[in-house]
C-alpha cells in the first residue's frame, strides 16, 4: 500500500512582480487624480525637475505632484525589475512580449506625462496620459492572471460554457469601462464635472439640451455609465449563473460592489462640488472596475492546454 504526498505549488516571483505593478498603478492614478482635484497640476511648472530640483520642498501642491512623479518613476523600476524576473525564471514567450508592450506603455506615458506639463495641461494630451496609464493596467493584470500558479486549478473547475461566457462578457464589460473611464478624462480635463450641476437629472431634465458642448460631454459620460452598469451587472449574474467558484466567482461579485460603489462616487462628486476625496476615489473605483474585468476576461482566455501542469505526485512510502 503506498501513500501518495502533493507537491505544494511555487508562485513565480515574476507573479508577484506583475501583481505589485498592478497595484502600483491603482496607487499612481488615485494619486494623479488627487493632483487633479487639487489643483497642483502645475505645482512643479518644469520637468523633470520641480524647480529644477530632484528634491523640492513637499509642501502644499508640490507634495502632490512631486509624489506623483516618484511613484511613477517608482513603477518604471518596479517593471523593469519584473522583466529580470521573468527573464531569470524563463517566462513564457508570450508574457515576455507583453513585458515590452506594457514598458513600451510605460515610457510613451511618462513623456506624455511630461508633456502635459510643458504645455500646461492641454486636454487632449492630458486625457491620452490618463488613458494610457488604464491601458497599462489592464496589460499588468492580464499578465497577472496568465502567470499565476492557480492556472491549472482555477481553470479545471471552469466549464467551456463558463470560460466563454468570462471570455465574452469579461471584454464587452472592459471595453465598456474604458470608453467610460476615457470620457470621464475629457469631463475632467475639459473642466465639465458641474456641467451638470444636478443629480440624477440634469438642469431637472433626463435628456438635457445639448447644444452646449460640456453639457454634452458630462452627459455623455453620465449615460455611459449606466449602459456600463448594465453590462457590468449582466456580465457578473450571467458568470455566476453557471457556477463560478474560487477567485472567478470573487471577481463577478466584486464587479458587481464597484459599479455600486461608483454610482454612489459619481453622486457625491457632483453634490460634493467636486471635492478631492470623492472625485479621486471615483477614479480609483474606475481604475479597479478595470482591473476586475480585465481579470474576468482573462480567466476566460486560459484554455486546459495552456495552464500549469498537475503537481507531480511524489510516493512517500510503502507499506
Amino acid at each position: 500500500m503506498s501513500e501518495d504526498r502533493t507537491l505544494p505549488t511555487s508562485t513565480p516571483q515574476h507573479h508577484r512582480a506583475l501583481a505589485v505593478s498592478a497595484g502600483w498603478t491603482l496607487l499612481l492614478l488615485f494619486l494623479g487624480s488627487v493632483v487633479h482635484a487639487t489643483e497642483s497640476s502645475l505645482a512643479c511648472p518644469d520637468w523633470p525637475t520641480c524647480y529644477g530640483t530632484m528634491v523640492p520642498i513637499m509642501e502644499g501642491g508640490i507634495f502632490w505632484e512631486h509624489l506623483h512623479r516618484l511613484v511613477a518613476g517608482g513603477l518604471i523600476l518596479m517593471w523593469l525589475l519584473t522583466g529580470w524576473l521573468m527573464r531569470a525564471e524563463n517566462a513564457s514567450p508570450g508574457v515576455r512580449r507583453g513585458w515590452g508592450w506594457g514598458l513600451a506603455l510605460l515610457l510613451v506615458q511618462a513623456v506624455f506625462g511630461g508633456v502635459t506639463v510643458l504645455l500646461k495641461l492641454p486636454p487632449a494630451v492630458s486625457t491620452t496620459h490618463l488613458t494610457l496609464a488604464f491601458l497599462f493596467l489592464g496589460l499588468a493584470v492580464a499578465l497577472t492572471v496568465e502567470t499565476s500558479p492557480r492556472r491549472a486549478e482555477t481553470t479545471a473547475s471552469m466549464s467551456a460554457s463558463l470560460k466563454s461566457t468570462a471570455r465574452r462578457w469579461g471584454m464587452a464589460a472592459t471595453m465598456l469601462v474604458l470608453v467610460q473611464s476615457v470620457l470621464g478624462a475629457l469631463v475632467r480635463h475639459l473642466g465639465a464635472g458641474m456641467a451638470c450641476p444636478d443629480v440624477p437629472l440634469c438642469y431637472g431634465r433626463v435628456i438635457p439640451p445639448l447644444g452646449q458642448p460640456m453639457v454634452a460631454v458630462h452627459f455623455a459620460h453620465r449615460a455611459v455609465a449606466v449602459a456600463t452598469g448594465l453590462v457590468v451587472i449582466a456580465a457578473a449574474l450571467a458568470i455566476l449563473r453557471r457556477g463560478a467558484i474560487g477567485p472567478v466567482r470573487r471577481l463577478a461579485l466584486g464587479a458587481t460592489l464597484l459599479v455600486l460603489a461608483q454610482i454612489g462616487l459619481g453622486v457625491a462628486s457632483v453634490a460634493g462640488r467636486l471635492a478631492a476625496l470623492p472625485v479621486s476615489l471615483h477614479t480609483l473605483g474606475a481604475a479597479a472596475l478595470l482591473a476586475t474585468t480585465v481579470a474576468l476576461s482573462a480567466w476566460g482566455r486560459i484554455t486546459a492546454d495552456r495552464a500549469t501542469p498537475e503537481p507531480a505526485r511524489v510516493p512517500a512510502g510503502r507499506a
